[in-house]
């Protein structure tokens, strides 16, 4: 696999994946949860059909060449407080194993934060499982701040 520099890690087109890109994306995926079952062909094309339509969700994803390297899902979430004013949620962060540590995630968090503003949300949202240092640090380095505490719950077995 050919290492990029970080100086054109910063030059790679970011844009919002395509049904086209399905492929490239779900190998890329494999970099996030390695256990993750493979998606059945069909089902994966259903579900990022789903994705594409659904209101206010996007995917945003670094390319080098056709190769989907980095991205992130982004869901604004219309709102009845702060005024009417959105908010978002950034989920599905992911760098592939060649590419990381050239700030290709951080360009793309900051891609969703772009649109986020543009769409006038008041706030964007994320959740990490990581306790790792290095993750909890490149996250506050993007300028996350950890001064919330978050729940969640998943689907019982």
């Amino acid at each position: 696999m050919p290492q990029i520099a970080v100086a054109d890690a910063a030059n790679l087109p970011i844009r919002s994946v395509v049904m086209a890109d399905l492929p490239t994306l779900l190998a890329l995926y494999r970099h996030l949860n390695t256990e993750d079952p493979i998606l059945e062909p069909g089902l994966a094309e259903s579900r990022l059909a789903e994705i594409l339509a659904h209101p206010g969700m996007t995917i945003f994803a670094a390319f080098n060449g056709e190769k989907a390297v980095s991205s992130v899902t982004q869901i604004v979430v219309p709102n009845l407080t702060r005024g009417g004013a959105p908010y978002a949620l950034i989920e599905n962060v992911v760098t592939h194993a060649d590419y990381r540590r050239r700030g290709l995630a951080g360009t793309v968090i900051r891609t969703a934060f772009a649109s986020a503003w543009e769409r006038n949300c008041y706030k964007v949202m994320l959740l990490t499982g990581s306790k790792n240092p290095a993750t909890l640090r490149f996250y506050a380095n993007c300028g996350f701040k950890q001064d919330k505490t978050g729940f969640h719950i998943r689907r019982p077995a």
